[in-house]
């Protein structure tokens, strides 16, 4: 005979072991006659504990915050209750303390969510991708440990609350473990952080996302480029040391190719071919997103590509271009930009905007064929690296209105 699973829940209370005029303050969990009992964590003192009511009596502010905790456990109980009926869980007085407490098998945690995302998305996400969501795993770990004082944290007690306190701490200099996070910095590892608690959802660890009131709020950043005149000053500049020498080339490379670091690092003399028009061509991919690029190589990009074709580099190691390490490279563009006055923060991804902005949009490439030399899928993509330049805003501007003087001319 199927147990019809009634639920009783009593409060009730127990002298101490040691001398003291105080009660703690217990509460029972009755199932079909079966039953548990859990101390709350709370005492009162025996003249202020009402037996029939079974609560606090009086209206001092510790009965009052008391009798609302009890309220709480309470109606905690009942859902947990609700909850596992709607399941067909099994139900007893010590699996309805569980699953109130988080403790069930059901109840997974915060680190075991982060591993399992990092583990099954092992293959599709690129290594720079799975760099950074082990990077935020590092922060909820020291956040959990330093905010909360605990190595972990079952789902089901993630709120708001939580959300805003990791936030929070993200925001804090604390130089002994990492570097002050920027605002968009503070709101990646938020964006990681909710990708994976929406997982948990579809997964049916959690009922509710955590995240669903919470909005990333990103402020538009300025994208560094070089100006025609900056561009010129560094092709100018002959370096001494070759290592310098190297990577100012093949910087000048990205900015007439628009490639990334990590894409020009891949190119092989293979990538190079006969395009539609038979010129040279380099037909690649983009490591990041697997979108193929198709290239015309403008004069500036042969010629280095020309300057290296007998380099040690390619011959060892079959590379285009000799490419140093990401940090070496920048390094490097510290001193170029220091030598050749440039005042600005310049990373090798600063070729990409230059690329995009001076080298083409500012003499009338139009953005569509921008964005497909980029490998962008999106228009909207190429607009946030392409801005308009002041000087294209007044050619457009002077183009419109010679035409309606033309257009008048030819009315009169």
């Amino acid at each position: 005979m199927q147990k019809n699973n009634r639920l009783t829940i009593n409060f009730f209370t127990r002298k101490h072991k040691v001398q003291s005029e105080n009660l703690i303050v217990y509460c029972r969990i009755t199932i079909d006659g079966e039953r548990t009992d859990f101390s709350i964590n709370r005492e009162i003192k025996a003249n202020l504990w009402d037996n029939n009511r079974k609560r606090g009596k009086g209206f001092s502010s510790y009965v009052i915050s008391l009798n609302k905790y009890l309220d709480q456990i309470y109606t905690g109980l009942h859902e947990a209750h609700r909850l596992m009926m709607a399941e067909e869980k099994v139900i007893t007085p010590l699996s309805i303390k569980a699953r109130f407490f988080g403790e069930d098998e059901g109840g997974k945690t915060l680190k075991q969510l982060i591993a399992y995302h990092n583990g099954t998305m092992h293959t599709s996400l690129r290594p720079g991708t799975r760099k950074n969501y082990h990077i935020t795993e590092r922060c909820v770990g020291l956040f959990l440990k330093e905010e909360y004082g605990v190595e972990d944290i079952k789902l089901k007690k993630l709120n708001y609350r939580f959300i805003l306190d990791f936030e929070q701490y993200l925001r804090k200099y604390r130089p002994s473990t990492r570097t002050k996070c920027t605002n968009n910095g503070a709101m990646k590892h938020m964006e990681r952080l909710k990708k994976m608690s929406r997982l948990a959802v579809r997964l049916d660890w959690i009922t509710k996302d955590p995240f669903e009131n919470y909005k990333l709020r990103f402020e538009k950043t300025e994208r560094e480029y070089l100006t025609k005149r900056e561009l010129r000053l560094i092709e100018e500049t002959t370096f001494t040391k070759d290592g310098v020498e190297k990577c100012k080339d093949v910087f000048l490379f990205s900015c007439y190719t628009g490639l990334s670091y990590i894409d020009v690092k891949a190119l092989t003399p293979d990538h190079l071919l006969k395009g539609i028009d038979g010129n040279e061509w380099l037909f690649t991919k983009r490591i990041k997103t697997d979108e193929k690029l198709k290239i015309p190589l403008l004069p500036q990009a042969k010629e280095i590509i020309k300057k290296y074709e007998d380099s040690a580099e390619r011959r060892i190691t079959k590379v285009l271009l000799p490419v140093y390490s990401n940090q070496k490279v920048n390094y490097y563009l510290k001193e170029i930009c220091k030598a050749c006055k440039i005042y600005k923060k310049v990373t090798f991804h600063t070729a990409r905007h230059t690329f995009a902005t001076t080298v083409t949009l500012s003499n009338g490439v139009p953005i569509e064929t921008v964005s497909k030399m980029l490998g962008h899928t999106k228009l909207s993509t190429t607009q946030i690296y392409a801005r308009v330049l002041e000087h294209k805003i007044g050619e457009d501007m002077q183009n419109l209105i010679d035409h309606m003087q033309t257009s008048r001319s030819a009315e009169g």
